[in-house]
């Protein structure tokens, strides 16, 4: 539609006017909406900032449990996801592909000596890139302290410590400082925050997991590396089987979670997306709880 038709002022019919106001809305980049009207301006509209498109995220444990949840939010976000575990992550894929992401699968032992540097070469030759780390794999070893011994302290925390401290070192000097940076996800935990009953190795390995965040954060926050983590409440999971299924104790945790239920992998989508994104970017060293309120009682 030519604006200088000659058309002009009561000789244009109604549809004429709408169609020139409306040319004249585009050119000038402005939104209309029901209540109001705000410019958009060059600048990423807010939900933009949550997208992962073009990421790789790289997530250990994630054949089950929180990690698979970990794997769906980022593929609904528009990362590849690159699964790391023990066992077969089958199930995972299905769940990736089902919402249209693409996955690959490292399968290898964690606890191993080289674990780090076999996991970024896998990395390195799927994908040739990471943009996301998140630090999931773990276990709990349930006994009185006057009986753990040293094999099942080592463990534990080789797992849940030490793996997340050589990993992210790996996966920083491979991909985050060459690439200008990358965001690290560590998986803390109530026990980081308490003591807990009967898992001194667990508590110990999660409190160091909070502590290793502060410190890589402090490290490589100027290097464009984003280095948080995220403190799961109460989660139905296969570590929390025993717990659920003692009556007693399932009775005493419900009655102290505000929430009134236990958590889930669904729950804790939103927080990795916000932490894996560019949402989170002046967000560095910070454990974030996501707990149904266990921790403000």
């Amino acid at each position: 539609y030519e604006i200088g038709s000659g058309l002009v002022g009561s000789e244009m019919c109604i549809r004429d006017r709408s169609l020139l106001y409306y040319i004249f809305l585009l050119k000038s980049n402005i939104v209309i909406t029901s209540k109001n009207t705000k410019r958009k301006g060059k600048k990423d509209m807010i939900l933009d900032l949550f997208r992962l498109n073009g990421k790789v995220a790289v997530v250990t444990g994630a054949n089950t449990g929180l990690g698979q949840g970990f794997c769906v939010a980022f593929a609904e976000a528009g990362a590849t996801v690159i699964g790391v575990a023990r066992r077969s992550c089958a199930e995972t894929a299905a769940k990736v592909e089902a919402v249209g992401g693409t996955f690959f699968e490292v399968l290898t032992d964690l606890s191993a000596p080289d674990a780090s540097k076999t996991v970024a070469n896998a990395c390195k030759k799927l994908t040739g890139r990471v943009d996301i780390l998140v630090n999931n794999a773990g276990i709990i070893h349930r006994e009185d302290a006057v009986n753990v011994t040293e094999a099942n302290w080592d463990l534990v925390t080789n797992l849940n410590e030490k793996l997340v401290f050589f990993l992210s070192q790996a996966m920083t000097n491979e991909f985050f400082i060459p690439q200008g940076g990358g965001k690290i996800i560590n998986i803390a935990s109530m026990l980081s925050f308490q003591g807990g009953i009967r898992v001194p190795s667990y508590t110990a390995s999660k409190s160091a997991v909070m502590g290793l965040t502060k410190a890589l954060a402090n490290e490589w926050a100027s290097l464009n590396i984003n280095v948080n983590a995220i403190a799961p409440g109460y989660m139905a999971t296969n570590n929390t089987t025993a717990l659920r299924q003692d009556s007693d104790r399932n009775d005493a945790i419900l009655c102290r979670i505000p929430a009134g239920r236990w958590g889930t992998s669904d729950d804790l989508m939103g927080a990795a997306v916000f932490l894996a994104s560019d949402a989170s970017s002046y967000v560095n060293g910070f454990t974030l709880a996501v707990d149904g309120g266990w921790l403000a009682r």
